[in-house]
Formats: C-alpha cells, sequence, structure tokens
C-alpha cells in the first residue's frame, strides 16, 4: 500500500470512474447549452474518444504538449492547442471567453504539488471560457467563487471517496 492508504489500482480505478461519471453528468445538464467542449489534456486519447461520443456535434478543443493519442483518437488538426498549457489556454479562454459549455481537465502528475499548483493557476481560466451553466470536470480540485461544487455522489459516483474526481458547475 502507498502512504496514502490506497493501492495504487484501486486509487485509479475510482479516478476514472468518477471522471466517467462527472463527463456523463456534464454531457446530460449541458444538452441544451450552447457552445464548444474543451479536452486539456489529451494524453492517449481514451477520454477524448468518450467525450466526441457524449458530446457528438460539438467542437471539441484539445490541448497539449503533443499529440501521441491512439491513432482512433487523433482530433482534426484544426481542434488541435499545442504547447504548454501556460502558454495555449490563456490564449484559448480569451477567444472563447464566456462560450465552452465544458472543460474536461486532466492535468495530473506524479508530483500531487504541481499538479495542485497547475489546477489552480488554471482555474480562472477556465472560469474565463465556460458559459454560465457549464461544467467543469477535472481530476485537480478547482476552487473558485464562480464554481459551484457538486457532489460525486450527485453524479452516481456516491461509493466514491470525494477527492477521487471533482466536478463543477459554473453559477450564472
Amino acid at each position: 500500500m502507498n502512504k496514502g492508504g490506497k493501492m495504487r489500482l484501486e486509487r485509479f480505478i475510482a479516478r476514472v470512474v468518477g471522471q466517467r461519471c462527472g463527463i456523463d453528468a456534464a454531457a446530460a445538464a449541458t444538452r441544451t447549452l450552447p457552445g464548444v467542449v474543451w479536452e486539456v489534456g489529451l494524453g492517449n486519447g481514451r477520454t477524448y474518444d468518450h467525450l466526441r461520443e457524449r458530446f457528438a456535434g460539438r467542437d471539441i478543443i484539445v490541448f497539449d504538449r503533443q499529440v501521441a493519442s491512439h491513432p482512433d483518437c487523433v482530433p482534426p488538426p484544426d481542434m488541435v492547442r499545442l504547447g504548454d498549457f501556460h502558454d495555449t489556454v490563456p490564449a484559448e479562454a480569451m477567444r472563447s471567453a464566456g462560450a465552452v459549455a465544458m472543460v474536461h481537465a486532466d492535468v495530473g502528475s506524479g508530483d500531487i504539488a504541481a499538479s495542485r499548483a497547475l489546477g489552480r493557476w488554471l482555474t480562472p481560466l477556465f472560469v474565463q471560457a465556460l458559459a454560465p451553466g457549464g461544467y467543469l470536470v477535472g481530476d485537480q480540485p478547482m476552487e473558485d467563487a464562480a464554481l459551484e461544487p457538486i457532489a460525486l455522489a450527485d453524479v452516481g459516483a456516491a461509493d466514491l471517496a470525494p477527492d477521487a474526481y471533482f466536478v463543477y458547475r459554473k453559477r450564472g
């Protein structure tokens, strides 16, 4: 067991279950809300693939340093923002201000302190980009007065620890 008290596999399973439940709840809640979807952290493309299904018909703007996803999960080139989040997210937040229906942010690394700091830095940019009623679903806590936290129990993941994944709705 790790020093956090849970085995790594169990934490991973909880994280992806929380992720799926949060994304599915956001898709249902924003069905009639216009706007694009952001995928911040493409990785291998599993979540992007899920977003394409749950948000069919919407543009999905993807952010990452490079495209290294499975060949079936490569976004269209015009929807990819390559580079450091510190450069790409602020620029897109200005262009998309108030026009994003949902942000999914999977930005964690093995460095917990650095991951939390990145989440805190990204939060105001996500708030700027989100439409009122838009959802933020992510692997880091992203508290802001403009965001209403939604418990995992309220998105169908009652048996998970509250910090397995994070779901917020933009007030307004």
